[in-house]
């Protein structure tokens, strides 16, 4: 028999919604000082090498993630990285 005290776990308070249809998305803002500084290393990696310093596939991720990063810095500042990435990635494959 159960206690009176003790509350019935089957009944009592409905299952909270989960998903609310007018609910926005929260907002990913990354932390612009560990953007620049990711962009930077890549940046100064590449102008110290004399030839490509990266296997084909982190090539490839460098070439994808490289654009998406700037592309959340100011828009004059993440062109410029963009550019300078772009011109050290066409010296590295003539060397």
């Amino acid at each position: 028999m159960a206690r009176s005290h003790q509350q019935d776990l089957f009944e009592g308070e409905a299952q909270p919604e989960l998903f609310k249809p007018d609910a926005a998305p929260p907002v990913y803002r990354p932390d612009l000082d560990q953007v620049r500084a990711r962009l930077h290393k890549i940046l100064a990696e590449a102008r110290a090498a004399k030839k490509l310093p990266w296997d084909k596939d982190q090539l490839l991720v460098y070439r994808s993630i490289f654009p998406q990063m700037a592309g959340w810095l100011p828009e004059e500042e993440g062109a410029q990285l963009r550019f300078e990435f772009d011109t050290e990635l066409t010296r590295l494959k003539a060397a």
